[in-house]
């Protein structure tokens, strides 16, 4: 991880999900957020493999496409990247899901 993602880059932000891709090696959460100019970012939110979450309760549809959710972690270190590692998600009723 400390390959991809830089441990003096954290970042937070609540969006929206827009996908789930639930593949190996690591699934990924494709999460829309809102700037204040009205543009959008889309950041690719990296999860644990398919099967740990899978054997941990956790299933491709826990997270639907509009869902609102909050997310908290470490961006990549390539700065073109929308790639967020070691990250927790939160849902809007305070549930964590797919957390590191």
């Amino acid at each position: 991880l400390t390959a991809e993602f830089d441990t003096n880059k954290p970042i937070s932000f609540t969006g929206t999900v827009k996908k789930v891709d639930w593949m190996n090696p690591h699934i990924y959460t494709h999460v829309e957020v809102k700037q204040p100019n009205g543009s959008t970012i889309e950041y690719r939110v990296e999860g644990g493999p398919p099967n740990a979450l899978y054997r941990s309760g956790w299933r491709p549809d826990t997270l639907k496409p509009g869902e609102t959710v909050s997310v908290t972690g470490l961006r990549a270190k390539c700065e073109t990247s929308m790639n967020v590692g070691q990250a927790t998600i939160k849902k809007a009723d305070g549930s964590t899901v797919f957390a590191r």
